[in-house]
């Protein structure tokens, strides 16, 4: 087609998926197109508005390492991320709720046993957790492979500190026993704020918007005949459960942080300062 104007574009590039012989790629691509233009239409958009987007979405890519991916980020931030999580992962009643990924989980894991300290040296206060994995018919899911993760009580997680190099902290991998059950010890999770240093940052000042997540433990959870579960277990009472950066937040994930004295430990361990507990069921829905 010559002669292309703001009024037949639209529909000049649609017909050049015309030979697209993927359906869904055609649909998904049509629809992009289209929703992209009627966008453009309708904030009218200017050329120096088109090339700051572009330059936006250039620094999120250069942005992105091995450790951190703003792209995720951006999506988590626009809600886009929870919205694609809410839409694919509608489990039957009872079983435990997805959200968000986020940015900062790392293929490689430590591995460690059920009863290790994950936290390592992070700076925080002590935090036993019991874990129950179950599934919906209340059968133990025994060998499931649980990916945990966190930041510290500095609102970090380990990969955003240079200092540590490859060493992992306030992370690892696990696997259940026969009775579905697995035990760690590590820090109490605090508010944080998603990282401000990038574009998505200054897409966050530019809005108005806080930065900040309420406290949460990160969970992958993979086993056999289940659906893979990623959840967060929230933390209250916390400023941020209403405001969350990236919309995960859900009612059914706020867990229940129990204070003790100093004293005995769960695992045994004598403690000067207070230490919590969290005994967390999870259900995974089937496959």
């Amino acid at each position: 087609m010559r002669n292309i104007t703001a009024d037949n574009i639209t529909d000049a590039v649609l017909a050049r998926f015309a030979g697209c012989d993927n359906p869904r790629l055609k649909e998904v691509m049509g629809a992009l197109v289209r929703h992209t233009h009627d966008f453009i239409r309708e904030v009218k958009l200017t050329e120096a508005e088109w090339l700051a987007g572009i330059q936006f979405l250039t620094q999120t890519g250069l942005k992105c390492t091995g450790q951190r991916q703003e792209f995720i980020l951006l999506s988590d931030t626009l809600g886009v991320s929870m919205l694609v999580t809410a839409m694919n992962n509608q489990y039957p009643a009872g079983a435990t709720e997805a959200t968000v990924f986020g940015p900062f989980h790392t293929e490689v894991m430590p591995l460690a046993e059920s009863g290790a300290d994950i936290g390592g040296d992070a700076p925080g206060e002590p935090l036993f957790v019991n874990a129950q994995i179950n599934g919906l018919g209340g059968e133990p899911v025994a060998n499931a492979e649980v990916d945990i993760w966190q930041a510290d009580d500095d609102g970090l997680y380990d990969v955003q500190r240079p200092e540590l190099g490859d060493t992992r902290r306030a992370r690892a991998r696990m696997h259940t026993d026969a009775q579905g059950n697995l035990k760690f010890r590590t820090v109490v999770p605090t508010p944080y704020p998603v990282p401000t240093d990038g574009p998505v940052g200054a897409m966050l000042v530019a809005t108005g918007r806080h930065p900040w997540r309420p406290a949460h433990l990160h969970f992958r959870i993979r086993a056999q005949g289940y659906s893979t579960l990623i959840t967060h277990i929230f933390r209250a009472p916390d400023p941020y459960l209403d405001s969350d950066a990236v919309f995960g937040v859900r009612s059914s994930l706020i867990g229940e942080f129990v204070e003790h004295p100093a004293g005995t430990a769960p695992d045994g361990s004598r403690l000067e300062r207070r230490h919590f507990t969290l005994d967390q069921q999870v259900v995974l829905a089937p496959a």
